[in-house]
């Protein structure tokens, strides 16, 4: 127990000081959103309405301290105040609208190109002195070293522009209405082909080799040596004996994943004009939308630290001496 306490702590005072940088960022932004919001009224609004308007908004006046401690406030109790490029919609609203897309993209992604590079690097590394294990992880790793933009726009303009097999944008067709359907399903499906199989090929490699290089380790240990001795079955030891203690460094690897993955969905976001955050935060950014901007990075920032205290838990639940130990 004092082990998870001072992990919590750990992760807790790292979740103050980021919201802390997510305070301060978008005030090192110049000018304000509503300067932006008057701005782009070329004129139809009345200057003296700005100190109404910042009211309306939540932009307090006060000293910078105040100002803190009012976002402090808002961010335990979830009041994140009303969007400035979408008012008078809260952000929370904004936020449940293009949440669930993103978290479909990210996770859907992290779990693909789990499975395929977990069991890739299983087999690679049973098989390392053969064809399998000396070409195939190279190839991925090439493939995995382009950035989510570039993966995204290949992709994009191959199955897209040049074969036209593919739908471009859009998390579903727009003439369907949203239901437990198969006709909508389908489409969900059809649209997020495209930003997963960019995403999937972007992380694919370090599943890989994370677990090929953990699985080589194991494979020298003597329980290992007893499995195979005793003449059980190559998929037996694999997946019982040697898979099991192979993962460990693999569950740390994926609280970092995750963050990787909503970064990377936010960035394929954009490419493929997916309704997630991605589209939001961009617009949020051009319009100095504070709220929505900082509604968007408190949950990147929690989910990441949120993963990373999981994935503790996990290693653990698969290793119990780490806690004695800790």
């Amino acid at each position: 127990m004092p082990f998870l306490l001072r992990r919590f702590m750990f992760y807790f005072s790292a979740f103050l000081i980021a919201i802390t940088f997510n305070f301060m960022l978008p005030r090192m932004m110049p000018g304000d959103p509503v300067e932006a919001l008057f701005a782009a009224s070329q004129g139809r609004m009345d200057p003296a309405q700005m100190d109404a308007v910042r009211e309306m908004y939540g932009f307090l006046d006060g000293n910078i301290f105040e100002q803190y401690l009012a976002y402090i406030k808002s961010v335990f109790t979830l009041d994140l105040g009303p969007s400035v490029l979408m008012f008078p919609v809260s952000v929370s609203d904004v936020i449940a609208n293009a949440l669930p897309w993103t978290l479909f993209l990210a996770l859907g992604s992290l779990i693909v190109s789990l499975i395929i590079g977990v069991s890739i690097g299983t087999y690679a590394s049973y098989r390392r002195t053969g064809f399998f294990g000396q070409v195939v992880p190279p190839v991925l790793a090439f493939v995995s070293n382009f950035p989510y933009v570039v993966t995204a726009l290949f992709l994009f303009y191959i199955f897209g522009l040049k074969l036209d097999l593919l739908p471009l944008a859009y998390t579903y067709d727009p003439s369907l209405d949203p239901g437990l359907n198969l006709a909508f399903i389908s489409s969900v499906l059809e649209h997020a082909i495209l930003p997963v199989g960019s995403m999937v090929l972007v992380g694919i490699a370090s599943w890989v080799f994370n677990m090929r290089n953990a699985m080589i380790n194991v494979l020298g240990e003597d329980y290992v040596t007893m499995a195979e001795a005793k003449g059980l079955s190559s998929y037996r030891v694999m997946s019982r004996y040697a898979g099991r203690n192979a993962i460990l460094p693999v569950a740390t690897a994926i609280a970092m994943a995750i963050g990787f993955s909503f970064a990377g969905s936010i960035m394929t976001e954009v490419v493929f004009n997916y309704q997630g955050l991605g589209n939001i935060l961009l617009k949020g950014i051009v319009a100095r939308d504070y709220p929505l901007i900082q509604a968007i990075l408190l949950i990147l920032v929690s989910a990441v630290l949120t993963a990373n205290f999981v994935a503790d838990l996990l290693y653990v639940w698969l290793d119990p001496r780490i806690a004695s130990e800790g």
